[in-house]
């Protein structure tokens, strides 16, 4: 029997919508979208005097309860489980927090278990330093996450990535993605 070729996947940005804009514009009152940012850190907005309030409104209900999925993005990890071994590969440390992100792993995990039942929760790997990890193809919306010598470099097209030239992505082997659409074109 072929061995399965090991498909690692971003959760934030990749998967579902962002979560730290949702409760940025919760705590501030705002209503930014994402069109408002060019770079990877939302909650930069929150003034640095009110960030242990922000952490403590972060949690207030469970941030990943209701977050809607990227378009496609189910029905694409549906159909790649079929022919990969499907890794969700996701960051859980809040950097300007670290106490806090014991929370962030629950809220995570319970998030992917309930919407996302095809997948073997024991795939599910939570870690901030991704270039730990061992696989065939990496999807990641974070440019800075594709450091490891992965073959398959897919770099999700998001708000924080769209200035990187193609000469950038040339030289570190990425190649970018136009959503879950594009993924099942390359991939399936």
């Amino acid at each position: 029997m072929e061995q399965r070729k090991k498909l690692l996947v971003d959760f934030d940005d990749t998967i579902c919508e962002s979560v730290t804009l949702t409760i940025v514009n919760r705590f501030l009152g705002t209503n930014y979208t994402l069109q408002d940012f060019d770079d990877y850190m939302i909650d930069d907005k929150i003034p640095p005097e009110k960030l242990n309030e922000y952490f403590e409104h972060y949690f207030d209900v469970d941030p990943y309860e209701n977050l809607p999925f990227i378009e496609g993005a189910k029905e694409a990890l549906e159909k790649l489980n079929k022919k990969y071994d499907v890794y969700i590969c996701s960051s859980c440390i809040l950097t300007k927090s670290p106490a806090s992100s014991a929370k962030l792993f629950t809220s995570k995990f319970n998030y992917l278990v309930k919407n996302l039942p095809f997948l073997d929760p024991a795939k599910f790997i939570f870690t901030s330093s991704k270039d730990v990890c061992c696989g065939d193809i990496l999807i990641d919306d974070y440019f800075h996450n594709f450091k490891s010598n992965i073959p398959t470099k897919l770099l999700f097209d998001s708000y924080h990535n769209k200035k990187l030239t193609e000469e950038e992505l040339k030289a570190r082997g990425v190649q970018r993605v136009m959503g879950w659409k594009h993924i099942c074109e390359i991939l399936l």
